[in-house]
């Protein structure tokens, strides 16, 4: 198979790391040569321009530049080729330590000590042990799974809920429409890591939290959610932390980023924002694993981290 020339289509993202990497072994170019451009074998894509692809008659396969392939897929004249979603250890390694990090923060009270500093407060409060405290992922693909093993290392007790069976050693695992409430009720900490398809749009509702234990050492239930922006309400979200549904949050997606200035979540005392940066695709990590799959393609190995697109992800 003849070594083929990369579309790079990134929206929202400076494209020159991502160029100069690429182009160290392949002819990169960031617009096709007219509609039906037959030199393009693959692009290289974050929210690519819609029915910018269709028309490429040799394109070969997707690459997306990050671990959600949600972007891809809103492409209306997306074309009937091999998706490949990322799957890096820089990448899973980022997530683990977001995740790690707010769930000790919470954990460990961090937004009490920080209050007590401003009104120099010397307050020792009880302190729970790990593993009094339920930490529950939604969402047990590459990343939820790395979270949750090093959460177990911690001693926390872990959760797990996937829309099919996923068992993991050490983790209580739910599956499906029958197993979310009892996992909901058993989980103390909410870690969303769930990909975004028309079923999970919207998921992260005040009914679903509602169904959180609040029986606990944290003094309510808490929400982190490092998976994307419309798998929640933002609203929903307010009403749980303004009526006690939810003790405190820590969001690194939205419905709409960048997040609106007017938002009320910038300023909630009960919320911890980052923009987004939960675990950044970094090209030096992801060019060489993107470049080696399409060599193997080349000599006729399959394509590793294919998404199904049935099930959008």
């Amino acid at each position: 198979m003849e070594k083929g020339k990369i579309l790079l289509a990134l929206t929202g993202i400076h494209p020159q790391r991502w160029h100069e990497l690429l182009s160290a072994e392949r002819e990169v170019v960031l617009e096709p040569n007219g509609a039906d451009d037959p030199s393009i074998t693959y692009a290289v894509v974050w929210k690519q321009k819609p029915n910018l692809l269709k028309s490429l008659p040799n394109l070969r396969a997707i690459f997306s530049i990050g671990a959600g392939v949600d972007h891809v897929f809103a492409d209306p004249g997306l074309p009937d080729v091999p998706i490949v979603k990322i799957v890096a250890d820089n990448l899973t390694q980022h997530m683990v330590e977001y995740v790690v990090w707010r769930v000790l923060d919470h954990h460990r009270q961090a937004s009490l000590y920080r209050a007590q500093q401003q009104k120099k407060i010397w307050h020792d409060p009880p302190q729970r042990v790990a593993g009094d405290i339920s930490v529950g992922i939604m969402g047990l693909g590459s990343l939820g799974r790395a979270a949750a093993s090093a959460l177990l290392s911690l001693g926390f007790a872990v959760n797990g809920w996937s829309r099919s069976d996923r068992p993991m050693q050490g983790v209580s695992t739910y599956s499906g429409e029958a197993g979310l409430i009892p996992f909901l009720n058993a989980t103390d900490i909410l870690v969303v890591l769930l990909p975004l398809t028309p079923q999970t749009q919207g998921i992260v509702n005040y009914g679903l939290l509602k169904e959180l234990r609040r029986r606990n050492g944290l003094g309510g239930a808490v929400l982190i959610n490092a998976g994307r922006g419309r798998l929640q309400k933002d609203a929903d979200i307010m009403r749980a932390l303004d009526d006690g549904t939810l003790k405190e949050a820590s969001l690194d997606v939205f419905e709409v980023e960048p997040l609106p200035k007017t938002s009320p979540l910038w300023s909630h005392p009960k919320v911890f924002v980052t923009p987004h940066a939960a675990a950044t695709s970094d090209p030096a990590h992801l060019v060489p694993i993107m470049l080696r799959q399409m060599a193997a393609y080349e000599r006729g190995e399959k394509l590793e981290n294919l998404v199904d697109r049935e099930a959008g992800y």
